[in-house]
C-alpha cells in the first residue's frame, strides 16, 4: 500500500523532505498530464516517506523484523513500549501505518490502545495492523479486532523478508488509498475556499457539485443544482447558437476548451465569463467527469454596442473601445486605433491633470515640496545636495542601512538577504505547498492538568525561577516532553490575570494553549513550541520592567502575552524567501509580502475562534476584542524582519531621544513631560512592537549556554533550508548556511553586530537590562574567541 506518506495538508503544514527512496517499491511519477486522471498516477500530490510506529513491549525477533524491514524500505520508524508512550508519539507525528503487538495480552490491551489511536481525530487515515499469534487449532476470527479499530492482521512471522513484504504490500495497497482519500479531502477543501466558481459534472453532464463562490455569482443554491443535467439549468441567447455544439464537441473528445461564454444568472442575469472546462480521464481511460472553473471578465459584463461590433477584431480595437466608453467626447474607435500616440498623450495628459488637483499629500510630500521650492533660490552647491537629499527620500528603503560591497561580509549580506528580503521571484512550476493544519484533539487522560496545582512535581521544579532572566527552558522542554508552551503558558498567564482580564474559564485557556502548541511543528529544530515558549518568557519578563509597566495598560499586556505565545504557530521552518522563491501557497495568497507573520496571526484567530472549547475571546465585550485583536496582529506582524530598522529607528527617535533630552534638561524630567511619551496611543504601539522583536530574537543576550543551545538551532534549520533549495533547484538565499562550509561563529558575530547591538542598546536605554547586555558582551566575546582561532563549530574542541 504505497507509503504516501501524508502531505498532512488537513493536519500539518507539508512540504516534500528527506530523500526520495531509490528502491523499486518508490511511488514514482509519471510523465501524464495529472488532471487528466491517468490511472496509475492518482491525485497530483507526491507523498513522502512512510511514517510507522512500531508497538511492542518488549524487543524480539518480530519487533527486529520490521525494524529491519523498515531501514530496507527506507521508512521514517518510531518504537514505543507502552501505550502512554504510543499514543504521544502518535499524536506528535501522526503516522501513515501503526503495527501493534497483539501476542501477549499480559504486557498490555492491544485492542484498548487502537480505539484510543482511533479516538484521535488525525487517525481517521492511519493503517493500524495487529500482530498475533500463529493459531494453534482452528482460525479465530477477525471482527474483534476490526471492532477494536484494526485495518488487517499479521500473523507473526520474524522472518525479515516477511516483514519487508508485507510492509510493501501495506504501502502500496491501504496506505496509498488513505493518501489519496485525506488528500482528497484536502483538495475539496480548496475547491470550497476558492474564488473562482467552479462546477464539476458527470460523465452525461449531470451536476454533482458547485462550489461558494460559483452560488454566489450565479446567484443559485446548491442543492437547486446538484442532480440536475446541465441542459435542464437556463442559457443565455447571448452566446452565438453553434457555441454549445463546439465546446461539446471539443470536451468529449478529451480536450481542454477554454474561452469565454455568457452564463444565465437565477436572476435572468446574462453574465460574460472567462470559461476553462477540462475532461477528467478516469478508469479504463474514458471521460468520467467535467471540471468547469469560471471567472468573471473585469469590465463588470457591461458591453454596449461599440464593443459588440468589433468582437471580431483584434484585442487593441476592444481595448479602445472600453476607453471610448470611459472617456465621453474622445476619439472613436478607428481613430484610437490608428493614432494610438495621439490617444496615449491625451489620456496621459488628463491623468497628470488629475493627480495635480488631488488634495491628499503625505507627510513626505509635503518635505518633497518644501525642499523643491528651496531649491529654486539656492546657490548651486546647496541645490545639488538637495538633489541627493530628494534622491534619497524617494527611495522606499529609508530606514535601512546600506551594505557595503558584497563581499565584504558574506555572512551579514546572507543574512540580510535571507530575512530581508521576499527571495527571487521564480517563474517555473516548482511549488512548496502550505496549507493549514487541523487542530489537534487531546485525549481527556493525556490533557494537561486543569489547574496549576494538577503540574506534575519535576515540572514544577523546572519552572520555579520563571521569573528569572537566566530560567532554563531546554530544561523545560524535557521535562514536558516537548510541551512546554502549555506549562509555562498557564504559569505566567495565571501571573498576569489573564483569564480574569478575558473573563474565560482557566480550562479554556488551558485547552487554547494546547491548541496553539500542538500546531507548532516539533520537527522544527529552531522554530517549535519551545522557542514560543521562550519568547513568551522573554516577553513576561519585559513587561514586569518598570518602564514598560508605566507606559502599558492591562489590555496591552495581555495581547503581548498572546501575541507571544502564536507568533511563529505553523511555522514550516523556512524563511519568507524560501516560499517566495518556491511559489507556496501561502506566498501567493499573500502577495509575497510577510508571508509567514501574515499567516501566523491568521491562523492563531482561525484557530481560536473555530471551537468555543478554546475560544478565549469568547466572553469580551466586542470593541475590547476588536481594540485586543488588532494589538495581537500588529505585535505579530511586527515580527517581521524587513522593517527591522524602522521599527528600532522610530523607537529611538520617538522614545528614547524625548525622554533623554527630558532627563537632561531636569533630573528625572518633568513627570507630566514623561508620562505623555510613554503613554502617546502611537508610541505605546512603538513599545508594543520593540518589546516582541526584543523577545523574538533575545537568544544572544541569554546565558552564554542557552545561546549556544539556540545557535545551533537556527544552524540547523538554516543548513536544512539550503539542503532542500540545492534539492529542489531554487535559488539559495543564505549560501554561507552550508553545513559543509559555514563558519557558526561568523555567522552569529554577524547577526549580533548587524541586528542586535543597536536594538539591545536602544531597549536597554528604556527598560534598563544590565544583566541582558552584560550576557551579550560575554556571548559576543565567546564567538570572536571561536572565529579568532578559525573553528567553524559551536564549542571548541575538548582540551
Amino acid at each position: 500500500m504505497g507509503c504516501a506518506s501524508s502531505i498532512h495538508i488537513s493536519e500539518r503544514v507539508g512540504y516534500q523532505s528527506g530523500k526520495e527512496s531509490e528502491d523499486s517499491h518508490s511511488p514514482q511519477q509519471t510523465n501524464t498530464t495529472q488532471h487528466q486522471g491517468n490511472p496509475a498516477s492518482g491525485l497530483p500530490l507526491k507523498p513522502t516517506s512512510c511514517k510507522v510506529l512500531l508497538v511492542f513491549a518488549k524487543e524480539d525477533s518480530q519487533s527486529n523484523g520490521f525494524c529491519w524491514a523498515c531501514e530496507k524500505a527506507n521508512f521514517r520508524c518510531s518504537t514505543a513500549r507502552t501505550p502512554e508512550s504510543a499514543l504521544e508519539c502518535f499524536m506528535e507525528k501522526h503516522h501513515d501505518l501503526v503495527i501493534i503487538d497483539h501476542r501477549h495480552s499480559r504486557h498490555f490491551d492491544a485492542e484498548a490502545l487502537c480505539r484510543s489511536i482511533r479516538a484521535v481525530n488525525s487517525s481517521e487515515n492511519t493503517v493500524i495492523v495487529a500482530v498475533v499469534k500463529r493459531p494453534d487449532r482452528e482460525e479465530a476470527s477477525v471482527m474483534p479486532l476490526i471492532n477494536a479499530g484494526f485495518n488487517r492482521r499479521y500473523v507473526e512471522n520474524a522472518n525479515m523478508m516477511a516483514c519487508y513484504n508485507e510492509l510493501l504490500q501495506l504501502e502500496h495497497g491501504e496506505v496509498r488509498a488513505q493518501f489519496k482519500l485525506r488528500a482528497g479531502n484536502a483538495i475539496f477543501t480548496a475547491l470550497e475556499q476558492s474564488q473562482e466558481a467552479i462546477e464539476i459534472t458527470s460523465e452525461d453532464q449531470v451536476i454533482q457539485y458547485v462550489n461558494p463562490a460559483y452560488e454566489s455569482v450565479m446567484g443559485y443554491q446548491r442543492g437547486e443544482l446538484i442532480g440536475k443535467e446541465i441542459k435542464e439549468v437556463p442559457k443565455s441567447e447571448k452566446n452565438k447558437p453553434d457555441l454549445l455544439e463546439t465546446i461539446n464537441s471539443c470536451i468529449r473528445k478529451g480536450k481542454e476548451w477554454q474561452g469565454i461564454y455568457y452564463a444565465k444568472k437565477k436572476n435572468g442575469e446574462s453574465i460574460q465569463q472567462n470559461v476553462k472546462i477540462t475532461p477528467v480521464i478516469g478508469q479504463g481511460g474514458k471521460i468520467r467527469h467535467y471540471v468547469s472553473i469560471n471567472w468573471p471578465l473585469n469590465d463588470n459584463n457591461k458591453i454596449d454596442k461599440s464593443t459588440e461590433r468589433v468582437q471580431a477584431e483584434s484585442q487593441t480595437d476592444i481595448q479602445s473601445s472600453k476607453h471610448k466608453d470611459r472617456r465621453k467626447g474622445s476619439l472613436d474607435v478607428r481613430s484610437t486605433t490608428s493614432r494610438g500616440s495621439d490617444g496615449s498623450s491625451q489620456r496621459r495628459h488628463s491623468s497628470m491633470a488629475r493627480i495635480h488637483s488631488m488634495t491628499i499629500e503625505a507627510p513626505i510630500t509635503k518635505v518633497i515640496n518644501i525642499i523643491n521650492a528651496a531649491q529654486e533660490s539656492s546657490p548651486m552647491p546647496v541645490a545639488e545636495a538637495l538633489d541627493r537629499v530628494l534622491e534619497i527620500l524617494r527611495t522606499t528603503e529609508l530606514y535601512s542601512p546600506q551594505l557595503g560591497t558584497k563581499d565584504e561580509d558574506p555572512h551579514t549580506n546572507d543574512l540580510v538577504g535571507g530575512l530581508m528580503t521576499d527571495g527571487l521571484r521564480r517563474l517555473s512550476g516548482n511549488e512548496y505547498i502550505l496549507s493549514t493544519k487541523q487542530a489537534h484533539h487531546i485525549p481527556s487522560h493525556l490533557a494537561t492538568p486543569l489547574s496549576l496545582n494538577d503540574i506534575p512535581p519535576r515540572i514544577a521544579a523546572t519552572m520555579e525561577n520563571e521569573d528569572s532572566w537566566d530560567f532554563d527552558i531546554v530544561n523545560l522542554e524535557a521535562a514536558t516532553m516537548k510541551r512546554p508552551l502549555t506549562y509555562l503558558g498557564m504559569k505566567i498567564f495565571s501571573r498576569f490575570g489573564v483569564c480574569e482580564f478575558l473573563n474565560c474559564p482557566e480550562a479554556t485557556m488551558r485547552s487554547w494553549l494546547q491548541v496553539i502548541e500542538a500546531n507548532y511543528h516539533s520537527s522544527n529544530s529552531y522554530h517549535n513550541s519551545s522557542h514560543a515558549a521562550d519568547v513568551l518568557h522573554a516577553t513576561a519578563y519585559f513587561l514586569c520592567k518598570e518602564r514598560v509597566k508605566q507606559s502599558l495598560d492591562p489590555i496591552d499586556e495581555v495581547a503581548a502575552l498572546i501575541a507571544a505565545t502564536v507568533h511563529d504557530v505553523d511555522h514550516p521552518g523556512r524563511t519568507n524567501s524560501f516560499l517566495c522563491n518556491a511559489g507556496s501557497e501561502l506566498a501567493i495568497l499573500y502577495n509575497d509580502t510577510a508571508v509567514l507573520e501574515s499567516h501566523h496571526a491568521a491562523l492563531a484567530f482561525q484557530i481560536t475562534t473555530r471551537d468555543d472549547k478554546c475560544n478565549i475571546f469568547k466572553n469580551m465585550e466586542r470593541n475590547e476584542y476588536r481594540t485586543l485583536r488588532q494589538a495581537i496582529i500588529d505585535m505579530v506582524l511586527a515580527t517581521e524582519m524587513t522593517k527591522h530598522f524602522e521599527h528600532v529607528n522610530k523607537f529611538v527617535n520617538s522614545i528614547n531621544k524625548p525622554l533623554a533630552a527630558l532627563e537632561e534638561n531636569g533630573g528625572n524630567g518633568d513627570e507630566e513631560s514623561v508620562k505623555s511619551v510613554l503613554t502617546s496611543p502611537e508610541n505605546r504601539i512603538l513599545v508594543k512592537r520593540m518589546l516582541i522583536k526584543c523577545a523574538d530574537i533575545s537568544n544572544p543576550c541569554r546565558p552564554l549556554e542557552l545561546c549556544i543551545e539556540w545557535a545551533g538551532r537556527i544552524s540547523e534549520e538554516y543548513f536544512a533550508q539550503t539542503d532542500e533549495e540545492k534539492r529542489q533547484g531554487l535559488p539559495v538565499v543564505m549560501p554561507v548556511f552550508d553545513r559543509n562550509t559555514c563558519s557558526i561563529p561568523k555567522s552569529q558575530i554577524s547577526f549580533i553586530d548587524y541586528f542586535i547591538t543597536d536594538m539591545f542598546d536602544a531597549w536597554d536605554a528604556f527598560a534598563d537590562l544590565p544583566n541582558l547586555m552584560q550576557h551579550l558582551d560575554n556571548n559576543f566575546k565567546y564567538w570572536k574567541g571561536l572565529d579568532d582561532r578559525k573553528l567553524h563549530s559551536l564549542r571548541p574542541p575538548p582540551e
